[in-house]
C-alpha cells in the first residue's frame, strides 16, 4: 500500500504541473523534459521524507529513489540531445544564408535582404546550392521578383519558418538515431544483463587502542585465561607436559592497531521474483564474526612488510520473493546471507553471515472484514549447517568415525506495530536450537602420537573467541605407552554445555522530531540447556581458568540511540549508549560481538558511540567500550575505536 501511494503521488505530480500551466502556451519538448526532471526531483524528496518518518522502510525507499533518479537522468539526457539537434539545425540555416550572401557579393552587386520574402531569388548564383546541400538544407527556388533592366540588385531571402522547422526536425531525427545506435541517447539502453546488476560496497578505516588494566593477573595459574581456539585449530595439547605453557590471551599489555574493512558486492535481478547476491570482503583470517584486516599483521601466510591481503567470499545466495513489497512477501533464501533475525550483537555479531536456508513469512490481522496495516505479524524459520564432518574423518584410521554434523535450527515470530504517526514498535521471540555443538567424551582409546584422532574430535568448535566453558574431549586410556596416564595426554576441548537459546527482542522508534529519532533497544537471552551442575560434572574449565564452574546461562542488553536515523547529508549525527551483561554460557562465544571486551562472553559493561556525516556517503565515528568479567578472575578491558567510513 505504501509503495502504491508513492507511485500514485508520482503520477499526480505531472498532472498538477500540467493543470498549473493550462493557461500558458504548450511548452517545447525540451521544456517538457525539464519539467519531468523537476517532477522526479520532487518525487525523490517526497520518498526521503516518507523514509525519515518511518512510513517507508529503508529498503523500499532506496528502491524507489533509484528508479526516480534513473528516470530523471534519462530526462536530462533527452533534453540535452534535443537542444543539440536544435542548435545544429540553426547553425545549418545560418551557414546556408551566409554562403548565399557571399556568392552574391562575389559578383560585386549590392545585396538586399528582404525579411519575410518567400524564396531565394533566381538571380542568386547556382553555386550556392551545393553549399546549402552540404549543410543538410534544401533551398526552394521560385519565380524572381520583376525588375527593370537596369536593376543589378541580387535579393537574398531567409528560408521560411515552416521550412526551418522541417530542417530542425530532420537534423534532430538524425542526431537521435545516431545516439540510439551508439547507446548514448538513454543511459539505460544497454544490454539487458547490464540493467539487472546493482553494485554496492563500502570501506572502513579504523584506529583501535586496547587498554588492559594492570590489576588483571593470571596468578601463575596453569589454565588462567586459556586460548582454547589456538589448540582446537592446531595440534592437540599434551596436558601432561607442564613444561609447555597452555596458549593464553593477553590480559595485561596494551595494544594498538590500524584496521581495514573493504566489501564489494552485486545484487542481480533474475526476474519473476528471483534475485541473486554475492559479496567479497577482506579479513585477516576466516573468522565468521569479523571482516577486519589489521594493517601490517603477519599471519595465515599474508600481511607484514607491505604484503598483499586476502579476499574472502562473504555472501552468495539465491532468493525468491513472491511480491515486490518485502513487508508482504513470502521470501525464501538459500546460500550464505545476512542475519535474517531480529536481534543484537550479544548473540549475533554484526558481520556474521548465515549459511543454509531461511523462510520469511508475513501475515495479516483482519478485523471487521478489513486488514489492519498498523500491525504486521511475521515469522522467520531456518536451518543452518554449522559444521560438516570431513568425508575422510579420521583420515589416519582404517575404520572411519561416525559423523558429528552440527546444525542450528531456528524460528522467530514477531510483530511490527505502528502506533500513530510517530511511534513504531517491533517485537520478536526466537528459539535457537544448536545440535551436536556440545562436547562429548570419546570412546576410550590410546593416542600413540598427537595425530591419533578420537572419534569425537569433530565436536570441538571450528572457531571460538573466549568466555564459554570447555571440557576435555578425549578419553585416554592409561597404558605402558603413556606411563599409565602421566605422559602423551594429547587433548582437544569442546563446549561443556549444549545451547538451546530463547531470545526476546524489542525495538522502539519515536519519530515525532523527525529527522531526529529516539530509539530504544533491548534483548534478553536464556540458554535453557545450561546447568551449573551439569557443567561441573564434566570437569570443565572456563576462559578465565575457573574450575569451580561459576558463570551462568543468561544475557541481556538495553540501549538508546539519539539523532539522525540515517546519515544522509553532511553534519547528520547520532549518539548511542548501551549496557550489557553476558554470562559465560548464555550464547556461543564464537558467534557473538567481536569488539566488546575483545570479543566473546563472560563480559559486562558500557558502550558509548557517536557518528557524524562528513558527506552524503562518508562518515566519521568513535566508540568507547568498557568491559569487565561477570565471574572468575579479575578482567578489566577498555577499547577505543575511531572509524572513517565510505559507502556506495
Amino acid at each position: 500500500m505504501l509503495l502504491s501511494s508513492v507511485c500514485c503521488t508520482a503520477a499526480a505530480l505531472p498532472s498538477l504541473a500540467a493543470d498549473g500551466n493550462a493557461s500558458m502556451a504548450a511548452p517545447s519538448t525540451a521544456a517538457s523534459v525539464t519539467q519531468s526532471t523537476h517532477t522526479q526531483t520532487a518525487l525523490v524528496a517526497l520518498i526521503v521524507r516518507l523514509r525519515e518518518s518511518g512510513t517507508l522502510k529503508p529498503v523500499e525507499a532506496t528502491e524507489l529513489i533509484k528508479l526516480a533518479e534513473a528516470d530523471a537522468a534519462d530526462a536530462r539526457v533527452q533534453a540535452a540531445l534535443i537542444a543539440l539537434a536544435n542548435a545544429q539545425a540553426e547553425a545549418a540555416q545560418t551557414r546556408a544564408e551566409v554562403l548565399a550572401m557571399q556568392s552574391a557579393a562575389g559578383k560585386n552587386t549590392p545585396i538586399q535582404v528582404e525579411a519575410g520574402a518567400p524564396v531565394v531569388s533566381a538571380a542568386a548564383p547556382t553555386s550556392a546550392v551545393p553549399a546549402v546541400a552540404d549543410a543538410n538544407v534544401t533551398a526552394v527556388p521560385s519565380a524572381p521578383k520583376p525588375s527593370s533592366p537596369d536593376d543589378d540588385t541580387v535579393r537574398v531571402t531567409y528560408v521560411p519558418e515552416v521550412v526551418k522547422a522541417q530542417l530542425r526536425e530532420e537534423i534532430k531525427n538524425d542526431v537521435m538515431e545516431q545516439a540510439r545506435t551508439e547507446h548514448w541517447a538513454a543511459p539505460r539502453s544497454f544490454p539487458d544483463w547490464v540493467s539487472r546488476f546493482t553494485f554496492y560496497g563500502d570501506i572502513r578505516l579504523r584506529y583501535e587502542t586496547i587498554y588492559n588494566h594492570k590489576q588483571n593477573t593470571n596468578n601463575g595459574d596453569f589454565y588462567a585465561f586459556p586460548n582454547f581456539n589456538t589448540v582446537n585449530t592446531g595440534s592437540p595439547y599434551n596436558t601432561a607436559d607442564t613444561s609447555v605453557a597452555f596458549p593464553r590471551y593477553n590480559i595485561d599489555q596494551d595494544r594498538s592497531r590500524m584496521r581495514l574493512r573493504a566489501r564489494l558486492g552485486a545484487a542481480v535481478d533474475l526476474s519473476e521474483g528471483f534475485t541473486s547476491n554475492f559479496r567479497i570482503a577482506t579479513g585477516e583470517n576466516n573468522s565468521p564474526v569479523s571482516e577486519n584486516q589489521s594493517l601490517g599483521a603477519a599471519g595465515s601466510g599474508q600481511g607484514g612488510g607491505f604484503s598483499k591481503y586476502s579476499l574472502w567470499l562473504d555472501r552468495a545466495y539465491l532468493k525468491y520473493q513472491t511480491t515486490s513489497d518485502p513487508a508482504r512477501a513470502l521470501t525464501a533464501t538459500l546460500g550464505r546471507f545476512d542475519n535474517p533475525f531480529l536481534g543484537t550483537s550479544i548473540i549475533w555479531a554484526d558481520d556474521l553471515g548465515f549459511d543454509g536456508v531461511v523462510l520469511t513469512i508475513p501475515a495479516q490481522i483482519h478485523f471487521d472484514g478489513q486488514v489492519i496495516d498498523s500491525i504486521r505479524p511475521f515469522a522467520v524459520i531456518g536451518a543452518f549447517p554449522v559444521f560438516n564432518t570431513d568425508l575422510n574423518f579420521s583420515s589416519n584410521s582404517n575404520a572411519k568415525f561416525a559423523s558429528n554434523d552440527k546444525w542450528l535450527e531456528a524460528a522467530q515470530v514477531g510483530l511490527d506495530v505502528k502506533i500513530g504517526r510517530d511511534l513504531n514498535v517491533k517485537l520478536g521471540a526466537a528459539y535457537y536450537l544448536f545440535t551436536k555443538t556440545a562436547g562429548k567424551a570419546s570412546t576410550a582409546y590410546v593416542p600413540y602420537s598427537s595425530s591419533d584422532a578420537g572419534d569425537t574430535d569433530a565436536r570441538r568448535p571450528a572457531f571460538a573467541q573466549k568466555g564459554n566453558t570447555y571440557m576435555a574431549l578425549r578419553d585416554i586410556s592409561p597404558d605402558v605407552s603413556n606411563a599409565y596416564g602421566t605422559t602423551n595426554q594429547w587433548q582437544y576441548f569442546g563446549l561443556a554445555t549444549p545451547f538451546h537459546d530463547v531470545a526476546f527482542d524489542v525495538r522502539v522508534d519515536y519519530n515525532h522530531f523527525e529527522p531526529f529519532r529516539i530509539s530504544f533497544i533491548g534483548e534478553y537471552v536464556e540458554n535453557q540447556a545450561f546447568t551449573a551442575r551439569g557443567v561441573f560434572e564434566r570437569g570443565a574449565v572456563n576462559n578465565l581458568g575457573d574450575t569451580s564452574a561459576t558463570g551462568g546461562g543468561s544475557a541481556w542488553i538495553v540501549g538508546v540511540k539519539l539523532g539522525d536515523a540515517l546519515l544522509q547529508k553532511r553534519w547528520d549525527w547520532n549518539v548511542s549508549l548501551n549496557y550489557r551483561e553476558v554470562d559465560s554460557d548464555s550464547v556461543i562465544d564464537g558467534f557473538c560481538d567481536s569488539d566488546f571486551g575483545g570479543g566473546g562472553t563472560n563480559l559486562k559493561g558500557l558502550t558509548l558511540g557517536v557518528n557524524l556525516a562528513l558527506a552524503k556517503r562518508v562518515s566519521l565515528g568513535a566508540k568507547w567500550m568498557s568491559a569487565s568479567e561477570v565471574s572468575g578472575q579479575t578482567f578489566r578491558n577498555d577499547i577505543l575505536q575511531i572509524d572513517l567510513n565510505g559507502k556506495f
